[in-house]
């Protein structure tokens, strides 16, 4: 099958690597979001996806909009059978959506219909869930409304953060996308639409859904914490300054919320109920920390709160 792939950041990267080795599908371009600035010389660098292709002599088209007479034109001419997408990050309209006869088959990181949107696998984590996945759906203008082709599941461990989870999920999920476009091409395979209960929105994730909140629960402040991580990364103030967190370890110790209690090989912050020991601590400007490092560093004094 002759596809163009659209995908952007490093965990769209394996399912491009996937179908770039498939016996059964030719990569004839990608499509990606424009060089973007990066680096404190702000030097324009070509995504992950881009990049990929670039090694592999790929045609990469770099569309601002996935609109643009220009891109639609060039898509028509490369008269791809389908088109994979994950993690494009740009508004597919119907003008594209139409062009491949097998449509634009989407890999979304989350059992579908739960967590549409742009961060399923933060709010997997925070939310408690205890299984997610990967589900592949044709995509139509409803926000990943699209039939489901298939699934993948995957566990979600205690210590999970967002990057590790969505790690391998994109590895799964990779083969699962392959696995769908084999479907697609020999008719083996049919998407069946998404049932209308159990359906759940993952927004992105802003700075501000970041900072933690110590008057929740410890079970709470933990899965906030790793579901923001690495990006954009929890966060709190103490005093005048504010401070990144890593994740942290629920403890039976007892702490008003926020209160700090530096101890010789820990660091303890309240919560709502129990105390969490902090792992990681990062000043603003400066490196990530052990937290009894930090602690010393900041010379916490009797009373002092994470807020």
């Amino acid at each position: 099958m002759r596809v163009v792939f659209a995908g952007t950041p490093a965990p769209a990267v394996p399912a491009l690597q996937a179908l770039i080795d498939s016996d059964r599908h030719e990569v004839a371009a990608v499509v990606t979001r424009p060089d973007a600035p990066a680096g404190r010389g702000r030097k324009l660098v070509r995504s992950p996806v881009g990049a990929l292709a670039d090694e592999h002599g790929i045609e990469v088209l770099t569309p601002a909009k996935a609109s643009d007479p220009e891109f639609l034109a060039r898509l028509r001419e490369i008269d791809p059978d389908c088109c994979p997408v994950v993690a494009y990050g740009a508004l597919l309209r119907e003008e594209a959506l139409a062009i491949p006869r097998h449509g634009w088959i989407n890999l979304h990181f989350s059992l579908l219909p739960a967590w549409r949107g742009a961060a399923p696998v933060q709010a997997a984590i925070r939310h408690g869930d205890e299984i997610t996945g990967a589900s592949t759906f044709r995509i139509v203008r409803e926000l990943d409304a699209g039939p489901v082709f298939g699934v993948v599941t995957e566990q979600i461990r205690a210590t999970d953060t967002a990057g590790e989870l969505l790690e391998r999920l994109s590895i799964s999920g990779a083969g699962l996308l392959v696995a769908t476009l084999d479907g697609v091409e020999d008719g083996s395979v049919r998407a069946e639409e998404q049932p209308a209960d159990g359906v759940s929105y993952a927004p992105k994730v802003t700075v501000e859904d970041a900072k933690v909140d110590f008057t929740a629960p410890a079970a709470a402040v933990d899965r906030l914490i790793r579901a923001v991580t690495p990006e954009p990364g929890a966060w709190a103030w103490l005093g005048e300054e504010r401070f990144k967190l890593g994740p942290v370890t629920i403890t039976d110790e007892q702490l008003p919320p926020g209160r700090i209690e530096a101890e010789k090989r820990r660091v303890l912050v309240g919560t709502g109920t129990t105390a969490v020991a902090l792992g990681q601590v990062q000043a603003a400007g400066k490196k990530r920390m052990a937290a009894t490092d930090w602690a010393r560093g900041t010379r916490i004094e009797q009373g002092d709160k994470l807020q």
